[in-house]
């Protein structure tokens, strides 16, 4: 079984840079308090690191 991490948004992204936007969006996640399970893997680890403002990560699983 894979490791998961679950990601919420706790940012808006209103008045952002595009590239911010479509990260958020690359990650499953587009409403405020919305909570994603991921795969744990350096990329959405490095999508995450571009958007530590915006996203927290609540748990690890695996």
């Amino acid at each position: 079984m894979a490791k998961t991490i679950v990601v919420k948004q706790i940012g808006s992204p209103i008045r952002r840079p595009e590239k911010q936007r479509q990260t958020l969006t690359g990650l499953g996640l587009n409403k405020m308090h919305k909570t994603r399970e991921l795969e744990d893997t350096p990329a959405v680890r490095g999508m995450i690191a571009k958007i530590p403002h915006m996203v927290e990560i609540i748990e690890e699983k695996g």
